[in-house]
């Protein structure tokens, strides 16, 4: 089904889009909110700017956005994916309690803020380029890749995983990350640490048509929390 969006209110869309069938394009979208909010077993695509909280919720299915995306995509969703081609705005995936989110640009501030996982829900942001400051900021579980893509400068901002005390975060540079909060340990990573993260690179290089074997190859940091950290024994993942 093709709903042309360019005169709807966000309410109207998202009306329209529950009433549909499976498949599903959307073009004409200036900025309407909540798309897919809620949803699941749904595929997406959308031609133009979705607003604020697209996918929140989200409990299965694809949605593809050809375009940029704004605030808080995937705020607390449970499954499905996610995939952008372009840039995303502040607080990507906030919550994310499972799922993957693919970006092929930059994201905002506050990417990944307390994504959480249990048992066999582990979320997943890939960022292809570069991200604002706050990066899995008390972050209790899942994964974050940065592959600063086009980036001179290490591709994050300030106060990267603080308050962190689970998951792992992954970020492509040859330069040093600078100061990083008590939370965090930071390490090169190894042959062992690649291969959790090569699927999820794989992935992002299908959807971008990009070589993953040229951004395997590149120096990864990995963060991941102190064990000392006071604060992790309150979290659970299993």
């Amino acid at each position: 089904m093709i709903i042309s969006a360019k005169e709807l209110d966000f309410k109207e869309l998202n009306q329209t889009i529950r009433n549909a069938g499976k498949e599903i394009r959307i073009d004409d979208c200036y900025g309407q909110r909540f798309i897919c909010s809620g949803l699941k077993n749904k595929t997406l695509t959308i031609n133009g700017t979705p607003g604020n909280a697209l996918g929140a919720y989200l409990g299965g299915g694809v949605i593809t956005v050809n375009g940029n995306a704004q605030d808080a995509v995937g705020d607390t969703m449970n499954d499905g994916k996610i995939i952008i081609h372009g840039n995303a705005g502040d607080a990507l995936g906030y919550a994310m309690r499972g799922g993957g989110i693919f970006v092929q640009g930059n994201s905002g501030y506050r990417t990944g803020i307390h994504m959480k996982e249990y048992k066999d829900k582990k979320p997943v942001i890939v960022i292809g380029g570069a991200v604002g400051s706050f990066l899995g900021e008390y972050l209790a579980g899942g994964l974050i890749i940065v592959l600063g893509l086009d980036s001179v400068d290490a591709p994050i901002g300030n106060f990267t995983g603080t308050g962190m005390h689970g998951g792992k975060i992954f970020i492509r540079t040859e330069k040093k990350l600078g100061n990083l909060p008590a939370q965090v340990i930071e390490k090169v990573a190894s042959g062992n640490d690649m291969k959790e993260i090569e699927p999820y690179i794989s992935e992002f290089a299908g959807y971008f048509g990009m070589d993953e074997n040229s951004l395997m190859k590149d120096r990864f940091y990995m963060l991941k929390p102190n064990a000392r950290n006071p604060y992790k024994q309150l979290y659970t993942k299993n």
